[in-house]
């Protein structure tokens, strides 16, 4: 990846703080990583489109 992705914390992140996922995007693409970790965080990054239906589906299921 060349271009330094812009990360903050989601939204769906609890706020008391030590299970925070952290979320940045591109054009295309969602990247997601555990905060705890930072930089050193294992990345997982899925197309706009199927994270919008897992957040979606997520919410329906809450």
């Amino acid at each position: 990846m060349s271009a330094e992705l812009t990360w903050f914390k989601s939204s769906y992140s609890s706020s008391g703080g030590g299970e925070c996922l952290e979320v940045a995007y591109t054009s295309r693409t969602t990247h997601i990583r555990d905060s705890k970790l930072g930089a050193r965080s294992p990345r997982f990054a899925v197309p706009l489109d199927a994270w919008a239906a897992f957040v979606a589906y997520a919410a329906r299921e809450a």
